[in-house]
């Protein structure tokens, strides 16, 4: 398979910043499946990384799944997210403060056909790379309380 990063690089840059731009009016769905915008602290920057991802949403919790699109590589924002599993998303113009944790194998194979049914590429991804496709969940951070 010919390398086709710089291409999927070119894709994010420009997925995200007509996301933004909208509110997420162009750019919260592809095809079938819904999209969010992923905000992750880098975990050696220390800089604020965006990144639009597909999802599904489960009992008011959102997964995701950290593909790569079949990439042999965990993605960058999966790694930033194990370092500092607290993050933030977008949903149209919604933001929403989220802990992220990876799924548990059993927790994984019950969000499977969900993930499938809205995007059944993952299907390939999974059988192309030698790598475990973890599955992300994202659940909403607790409100924070005022001090008195």
């Amino acid at each position: 398979m010919p390398n086709i990063r710089w291409l999927l690089s070119l894709i994010t840059v420009v997925h995200r910043a007509v996301y933004r731009l909208t509110g997420g009016r162009i750019g919260q769905r592809l095809g079938r499946a819904d999209m969010l915008l992923l905000a992750t602290l880098g975990r050696r920057s220390g800089q604020r990384r965006v990144t639009p991802l597909l999802y599904v949403e489960d009992g008011g919790r959102y997964v995701v799944v950290a593909s790569n699109a079949g990439d042999d590589r965990d993605p960058a924002w999966l790694l930033n997210l194990r370092k500092h599993p607290s993050a933030e998303i977008q949903i149209g113009s919604r933001q929403i403060r989220v802990q992220a944790r990876e799924a548990t194998d059993s927790e994984s194979e019950l969000l499977w056909p969900k993930l499938l049914s809205s995007y059944s590429h993952f299907h390939d991804y999974r059988t192309t790379t030698r790598r475990h496709i973890p599955v992300v969940v994202l659940e909403p951070a607790a409100p924070q309380t005022a001090k008195v």
